[in-house]
């Protein structure tokens, strides 16, 4: 087989800048070419979802947002989300996926990250040329380090010091995810001295989602990061694990939030192709409740 023909089927990640990592827990470099066509399932997690492509526009089928009709994305803006989007191409696509931090939307995005939630935008809608400047310095890269050095550059001419979350909803966020989305929203309030009301309405601003909702996303994101590896022997095992009642419970919830059970989530998206790390670049340790958002490309690792 030559090598024009023989399939390309890449997947990295690394680390932002260290000056972007508290709005950014990393990237995910993507590129496919001669594969047969395919769908892909842009599951909930807890990061909203900046995308730049490199060749072929993202093309989602749905979103979460079962009312938003179909479209196609040259970049791609989403906020968090609590069902998947489906994600079509017909053998080839390439691009860097963004993950970002609801507590970073304000300093890069100028908005709070509820504005977003439960939707799909083209970036250049929302943010205007400067999206567009980021996918151009993109496509001038020649390979993945200078790609991600292109995106550290944007992204650090974007920063800003914006008016930050309430300290009460920081603190909030950042305990469901130490606690990988256990415990109830009542104790949540309790902690950061609000009443579950007032939490539940600042943090769905600021967040995207509601306390309780963002603690169901988190808990999914974690098993469905687990499932299939030696951590999660089997699925009761795994529903144990992550907090679940029982495995039907954990059953339920993947039907929820993936649109299928995950024995057949398993199948059509096995987690045996662990993003590969850039060279000669830092990855430090991922902060507790870091996954994959599996809006583009094709990391399945735990998107």
């Amino acid at each position: 087989m030559s090598s024009a023909s023989t399939p390309i089927d890449e997947s990295v990640r690394t680390r932002p800048a260290a000056a972007l990592r508290p709005y950014v827990a990393w990237y995910s470099g993507y590129r496919q070419a001669g594969l047969g066509p395919t769908i892909h399932r842009g599951l909930p997690s807890p990061y909203l979802t900046l995308i730049l492509t490199l060749d072929e526009p993202l093309v989602l089928a749905a979103h979460p947002d079962p009312a938003q009709p179909p479209g196609e994305y040259r970049t791609l803006l989403g906020g968090l989300h609590t069902s998947p989007a489906l994600i079509t191409h017909q053998g080839s696509q390439s691009g860097v996926q963004i993950a970002v931090s609801p507590l970073g939307a304000r300093a890069l995005f100028g908005l709070p990250a509820g504005e977003l939630a439960s939707g799909d935008y083209s970036a250049e809608e929302v943010l205007g040329r400067w999206a567009t400047e980021g996918q151009e310095r993109l496509c001038a890269a020649a390979d993945w380090p200078g790609r991600f050095r292109a995106v550290d550059r944007w992204l650090l001419q974007r920063a800003a010091e914006a008016a930050a979350p309430p300290p009460e909803v920081v603190r909030a966020w950042r305990l469901l995810l130490a606690g990988r989305g256990l415990g109830t929203a009542a104790s949540l309030a309790a902690e950061v001295g609000w009443s579950t009301r007032h939490l539940a309405a600042r943090f769905n601003t600021e967040i995207g989602l509601t306390p309780k909702a963002a603690a169901r996303v988190i808990r999914f994101d974690r098993a469905r990061r687990l499932l299939g590896t030696p951590a999660a022997a089997t699925l009761a095992d795994l529903a144990a694990d992550c907090g679940y009642f029982d495995q039907a419970h954990l059953a339920r919830e993947f039907n929820a939030l993936a649109g299928c059970p995950p024995t057949r989530y398993l199948r059509e998206e096995p987690p045996d192709r662990a993003a590969r790390p850039v060279p000669k670049r830092p990855s430090p340790a991922e902060p507790v409740g870091a996954g994959w958002s599996h809006r583009g490309g094709t990391e399945q690792g735990g998107p």
